[in-house]
C-alpha cells in the first residue's frame, strides 16, 4: 500500500524543527554571551590591596540578563564559570580553576548566574518589551545589588574583614558599576532597535 506523505500548509515549517531551530539559537546565545564576558576579561582588572579587583566583566552579566532573558543570561553565566572551573583562564588578569571559588571573589562570581537572572526578570517584566527604566532598574538590582549582597559577606568570610569593613571597601565599585548599569541600557535598547529578534525566547 502507497504510504501517504503529510505536507504542510502554506510551506511552513513543521513543528519539531522550529523547535529545533530555537533550541540552536537560544545554545549559539548562551555561548556567544558567555564569550563576552570572557573578552572583558582580556583589558585586565584594577587590583585593589586585599580586596576583590575592579573589572569590565559585570557588564556582560548585564547585557545577557537584558538581552537573553532570566532563563539564558543565567545559563550564559553557568556556562563561563564551567570554563572556568574546568581551568580556563577566563578571568580578569588571567585566572581560573576551582581555586578562584574559594578566593575572595567567589560569591560575586557565583552571584553572576543569580544577577543575570534577576536582570532579565526586570527587564522583560510587564509586556516582555526593554525600556529604558527597565534596562537600567534591571542592572542596577541585578548588575549591582544581587551582586554586592551575595559576595560581600563572601568575601568578608574568606578575608576575616567585618561586614561594615568589607561594605565600605565594596563602596570603591559604585561609580565603576553604575557607569556599566549606564552602558549596558544603551546597548540593550539600541540591540532593541537594530536586532529585536536577539531577544526573542
Amino acid at each position: 500500500m502507497e504510504e501517504t506523505v503529510n505536507s504542510v500548509p502554506g510551506g511552513a515549517r513543521p513543528a519539531a524543527t522550529v523547535q529545533s531551530t530555537s533550541v540552536a539559537h537560544s545554545i549559539a546565545y548562551i555561548a556567544v554571551f558567555a564569550a563576552l564576558v570572557a573578552v572583558l576579561g582580556l583589558p585586565g582588572n584594577i587590583p585593589l590591596p586585599g580586596l576583590v579587583p575592579i573589572t569590565a566583566q559585570t557588564l556582560g552579566v548585564m547585557l545577557a540578563g537584558a538581552v537573553l532573558g532570566a532563563r539564558r543570561g543565567a545559563l550564559s553565566m553557568i556556562l563561563f564559570l564551567a570554563l572556568v572551573a574546568m581551568g580556563l583562564p577566563l578571568l580578569s588578569g588571567g585566572r581560573g580553576g576551582l581555586g578562584v571559588f574559594v578566593g575572595p571573589s567567589a560569591g560575586y562570581m557565583i552571584a553572576w548566574v543569580v544577577g543575570a537572572a534577576v536582570v532579565g526578570l526586570v527587564v522583560r517584566s510587564g509586556s516582555g518589551r526593554p525600556t529604558w527604566l527597565k534596562a537600567f532598574a534591571g542592572c542596577v538590582l541585578g548588575g549591582m545589588i544581587t551582586l554586592y549582597v551575595i559576595g560581600i559577606p563572601v568575601q568578608a568570610a574568606v578575608t576575616g574583614m567585618s561586614l561594615g569593613q568589607t561594605f565600605t571597601a565594596s563602596l570603591l565599585f559604585l561609580p565603576g558599576d553604575l557607569i556599566k548599569a549606564v552602558i549596558a541600557s544603551i546597548v540593550t535598547m539600541g540591540l532593541w532597535k537594530a536586532y529585536p529578534r536577539a531577544f526573542h525566547q
